[in-house]
């Protein structure tokens, strides 16, 4: 039967139940042989015979019942106190099978706490757990052995990050100024070579804005930002809509803004915090139906600050939305080729939030469309 509540628990249950086992079992065993001794007493033969006859030996038959029964009396009151003794102490077990497991498994918690401190940023760190060479410490110096693989594996990737960046972004700016030196060529340029270039340049700047998208989820996701300071999230988003103004005009979209919110500060980094509200307003745009609406608000609560972006569109179900946070991730035919994004956006968001201590939250829209909101910790000290 498997015990319920913690280890510890089970420990203490497992103690307090092998006391009271033993304890009843040497109880059983000396009731038995008080038990035995007496039927020994009682066996004929066992006693001499008698040479007084007449009320002496009346006298002396009743001292013996007398004494039989005050032996019976004193074995019966020691059996008793023997139980009640067996019933303190077996409350007492309790507590101290409580202590013990605690004391046994304290190697276990402080593994366990140091292990969840450790992260992408301080993989360094090791348990290194001393004491004899028993269960505790093989699993000990087993876990450093797993965190020090990690750490050359993050060094890697990291490593590879660095040289992609480098690599990738050389041939397309060899490839930029190619095509520049092509257009720039004296005399008239045929207008076939003119369009292709156009159209060259188009898809370099995709790849280079997804070559941009890839780099910042990767440095997002090791947590590795230096920036942090107090933002305030409510003029992010208002950069963020200014910019984006005259495609949010061109497409007729309605936006809805509560403009008395009032500050929001955040913790964190400016640039990477802008990403975000700039990707959650650029999706609401760029996947928006014509004449839609566009809903953008940032609320202070306690010590949460929460940015909400709601877009206009068609019915999703919550098996397509939860689907959009993966990486190159879009909705059908729509949100492929043509400028419709790399499908980063919201994986980025989702990185970024995390790396905040926040969460983004996904689901439809109430008329259609997408609603995202994402959940950080409140500046420390910001006015309430």
């Amino acid at each position: 039967m498997k015990l319920p509540g913690t280890v510890r628990t089970r420990f203490t249950v497992l103690y307090t139940s092998l006391f009271l086992a033993s304890g009843a079992l040497l109880l059983a065993l000396a009731a038995a042989f008080a038990s035995g001794s007496r039927i020994a007493e009682a066996v004929p033969g066992s006693v001499p015979e008698r040479t007084v006859a007449g009320p002496a030996q009346e006298r002396i038959d009743d001292l013996e019942r007398r004494l039989a029964q005050a032996d019976e009396d004193q074995a019966r009151q020691i059996l008793k106190g023997s139980a009640w003794a067996l019933a303190v102490m077996g409350v007492a077990s309790i507590g101290l099978g409580r202590l013990v497991a605690g004391r046994v498994l304290r190697p276990l918690r402080t593994m366990t706490v140091t292990t969840r401190r450790i992260s992408a940023d301080n993989l360094h760190e090791r348990l290194a757990v001393t004491g004899p060479a028993d269960e505790v410490k093989d699993l000990a110096d087993t876990v450093d052995d797993l965190l020090e693989r990690l750490e050359g594996a993050f060094a890697s990737q990291r490593r590879f990050v660095a040289n992609a960046s480098h690599e990738l972004r050389t041939p397309l700016t060899t490839m930029r100024a190619a095509l520049d030196v092509t257009a720039a060529k004296p005399g008239p340029v045929p207008e076939r070579t003119r369009v292709l270039v156009g159209r060259l340049r188009t898809e370099l700047d995709r790849v280079d804005h997804l070559l941009d998208g890839l780099l910042v989820l990767a440095r997002t996701q090791h947590g590795a930002f230096g920036d942090a300071a107090r933002v305030r999230l409510d003029l992010l988003l208002s950069e963020a809509l200014a910019v984006r103004a005259e495609e949010t005009a061109a497409k007729g979209l309605t936006v809805l803004r509560d403009r008395e919110n009032g500050p929001a500060d955040v913790w964190g980094s400016a640039s990477l915090l802008g990403r975000v509200v700039e990707n959650l307003v650029d999706n609401a745009v760029r996947h928006n139906v014509h004449g839609g609406r566009l809903r953008a608000d940032v609320y202070a609560q306690g010590d949460a600050v929460r940015l909400v972006v709601e877009s206009g569109g068609p019915v999703l179900d919550e098996e397509q939305v939860a689907g959009l946070g993966r990486p190159f991730s879009r909705l059908g035919a729509d949100r492929t080729g043509g400028e419709r994004g790399s499908g980063l956006g919201l994986s980025i968001v989702a990185a970024i939030t995390a790396a905040h201590d926040g969460v983004m939250e996904m689901r439809p829209g109430s008329e259609g469309g997408l609603r995202v909101t994402v959940v950080l910790p409140r500046a420390p000290g910001a006015s309430a």
